[in-house]
């Protein structure tokens, strides 16, 4: 398919549809019309076209209702390729289009207390009761999990070998007796995010995703796509957090001085590789599943957001940050808040989706082609290792 072949399907799918209608309704029907994700299978919400013909779809339905990238984007960026690429038949039916509509929202239960950088120690146990799983564990980090209707979760099902090969991975029901959510309050003052205690929670082995022991490989697919959801996102010249600097800068030319002209020339220039990289890294994708390279994405956009949002506080140095409130955030508001709230919930970018600590090794080793650093635990039993 081609840009023309698109543009037709979607003039085809407004004339049937009525974007002032029904806001679900007309979601459902973009799902089915194969408008939602035009890279994937037809049936699964796509066209199985090229992924970059996706930006032709968002502009030319650009003034139709939306689907929320904030709430919905662990489901979007992470749970979605994950079920592609590893769910049965019945899964991907049952799982894709309410995740893509919104009409079911998804958290992520990877990390632990114990098992954050190092995901491959986490301690949550799953253990097989007949055609269940029960589950005990604790996990943190969990963003949106208090709005969450599914997750998907990784446990430990052997202890008997490596921490990399007893792993099984499951779609978790959040509504599922012994699932606990409780608010963690963040540097901002709010709770985006979560802890999650998991006690005798039961699920059907119709919930797992991939093969019993698999559950690495199938987190290296989340892992790997939450990076570039994460960095690798299409941002338009001068978009993103440089847009709300550039705006400051030029609704407020008493605060500029030659040093931090020159600043902001340097962070333009650094805005603007990471923009042509990460489009380059989308053409990639499109053929084929996201690999390393989206870690080094990652790592640029939260070194970038981190200068940006430093440089933004400074120039508005007479703009505090007094919203201490903890209570419930629906989603991140990166772009609707002021300068100080963009510093402090910057500093997460470095930590989520994986550290930038870690990313670095994964460039090093797996891009790069360096040594890897030594690891001792290799071959060890997980139930022998040190906790």
């Amino acid at each position: 398919m081609n840009e023309a072949d698109i543009k037709q399907r979607v003039a085809e799918f407004l004339a049937g549809h009525d974007p002032a209608g029904d806001r679900l309704e007309f979601l459902r029907a973009r799902f089915d019309a194969g408008l939602a994700w035009v890279w994937f299978p037809e049936g699964l919400g796509g066209l199985g076209a090229s992924r970059e013909l996706q930006q032709v779809v968002e502009r030319e339905l650009a003034d139709t209702p939306q689907i929320n990238g904030g709430k919905q984007g662990i489901g979007l960026g992470m749970a979605a390729p994950t079920i592609l690429a590893f769910g049965t038949e019945e899964q991907k039916r049952r799982f894709l289009r309410p995740l893509w509509t919104g009409e079911e929202i998804w958290c992520q239960l990877f990390s632990e207390p114990g098992a954050g950088s190092d995901l491959a120690t986490l301690a949550t146990r799953a253990v097989r009761d007949g055609d269940e799983w029960v589950v005990d564990g604790q996990k943190v980090w969990t963003s949106g999990a208090h709005h969450a209707r599914w997750a998907i979760l990784v446990t430990r099902t052997d202890p008997e070998v490596p921490k990399h090969r007893g792993l099984t991975y499951f779609v978790c029901d959040m509504n599922a007796p012994g699932v606990e959510v409780r608010p963690l309050r963040q540097i901002t003052g709010e709770a985006e995010f979560n802890e999650v205690f998991l006690t005798g929670v039961r699920l059907s082995d119709d919930l797992r995703l991939g093969e019993v022991g698999d559950g690495w490989r199938v987190a290296q697919t989340t892992l790997m796509n939450e990076r570039v959801a994460i960095g690798g996102a299409p941002t338009r010249r001068g978009g993103g957090v440089m847009a709300a600097v550039l705006d400051a800068w030029r609704e407020r030319p008493e605060l500029r001085t030659h040093d931090l002209h020159q600043r902001l020339l340097s962070l333009w220039v650094e805005a603007e590789a990471t923009r042509l990289s990460g489009a380059r890294l989308r053409e990639q994708l499109a053929a084929g599943q996201p690999g390393p390279e989206g870690s080094g994405m990652k790592l640029s956009f939260a070194k970038l957001n981190q200068a940006l949002t430093g440089f933004d506080v400074e120039f508005n140095r007479d703009l505090g940050y007094d919203d201490w409130t903890f209570r419930r955030s629906e989603d991140v508001d990166f772009f609707g808040r002021g300068p100080g709230y963009r510093y402090l919930r910057a500093k997460g970018n470095s930590i989520e989706g994986g550290t930038s600590e870690i990313l670095r090794n994964i460039v090093a080793e797996r891009v790069l082609g360096l040594p890897s650093e030594p690891r001792v635990d290799k071959d060890v039993p997980w139930k022998d290792l040190p906790r």
